[in-house]
């Protein structure tokens, strides 16, 4: 019988962590997925360690290496190879719920069809308390912008999604000289075509660790403002709504200014938000550009 789901896990230099998501995978009750593992063009003993497991034999792994792309690079080379009819990300720095697999297969084979872009669960700390909120009981089936704008959720959610969508919708742009573009790219395509289940199931567990992207997204704005630029005019172009818009103009102003591209108000798919939105991006930019912090996220 096929496979029903991969589990990708794009990594670079985490060997010290990689670990605690192969051991959640020896736990998993259902046997029924892969692990394909994007080797981001790591330098420790990532590539070691993976022997080791591929030669214990007791999860399938797919191995691929690649030279350092970034994180969107890394999921770009996993959308080409992964073969499954589901698809997951799980981050180097993370590790599944014990009883995932099962429950995500099982809810997918009861309720799935090509309706549906997948599902989204539910991602939790490792002491168990969900990240952000957990989702309406009520509610059977969401876009990601709705579950965010309409519904107000608020914190990161597993994504589970059809492979079919995830092939069919164009590759993350790669900019040289940079190393990253938001993945929502990619998650705001998909909602234009079909809504997500919805299940209210802890699926992942998260570590936000110093190194990881989240705790730096102010280091990421500086180091790639190509990549946050285009992924902000697709943002703006699906806003669901104004206030959205004129956030993502703003930030659309803001990294246009990094990269001095002085037809920004020309190339916008909304000239007059954009045009509202040009003197508080001007101000974000030189907040960006001079800040010493690392992440405008609030902790507790």
């Amino acid at each position: 019988m096929a496979t029903t789901l991969t589990v990708f896990t794009p990594t670079y230099n985490r060997a010290y962590t990689l670990h605690l998501c192969y051991e959640s995978l020896k736990r998993q009750r259902s046997k029924d997925f892969v692990w394909l593992i994007i080797d981001d063009g790591s330098t420790d003993n990532t590539k070691e360690l993976i022997n080791i497991w591929l030669a214990e034999n007791i999860v399938p792994i797919r191995y691929h290496y690649q030279e350092n792309q970034g994180m969107h690079g890394a999921h770009n080379a996993a959308y080409e190879l992964i073969d499954t009819e589901l698809n997951v990300c799980i981050d180097s720095d993370d590790y599944m719920a014990d009883d995932a697999v099962e429950k995500i297969v099982g809810f997918w084979k009861k309720h799935g069809s090509d309706k549906y872009a997948g599902l989204v669960g539910l991602d939790a700390t490792p002491g168990g308390t969900v990240i952000g909120t957990k989702m309406p009981d009520h509610l059977k089936e969401s876009t990601l912008s709705h579950l965010y704008g309409k519904y107000k959720v608020k914190g990161d959610k597993k994504l589970v999604y059809r492979t079919e969508l995830t092939k069919k919708t164009p590759p993350y742009p790669v900019f040289q000289g940079e190393k990253y573009c938001p993945l929502s790219y990619k998650y705001i395509l998909i909602d234009q075509q079909c809504p997500l289940l919805v299940m209210n199931e802890i699926l992942c567990y998260v570590e936000y660790l110093p190194d990881g992207s989240s705790m730096n997204i102010i280091n990421q704005y500086k180091k790639n403002p190509k990549g946050f630029a285009f992924f902000r005019k697709v943002a703006i172009q699906y806003a669901p709504t104004f206030k959205d818009r004129l956030r993502e103009s703003m930030h659309y102003v803001s990294s246009s200014l990094m990269i001095g591209n002085k037809k920004f108000l020309l190339e916008s798919p909304n000239f007059f938000t954009t045009l509202l939105a040009t003197p508080f991006g001007i101000l974000l930019y030189f907040y960006i550009t001079r800040t010493n912090k690392a992440t405008v996220l609030k902790s507790g």
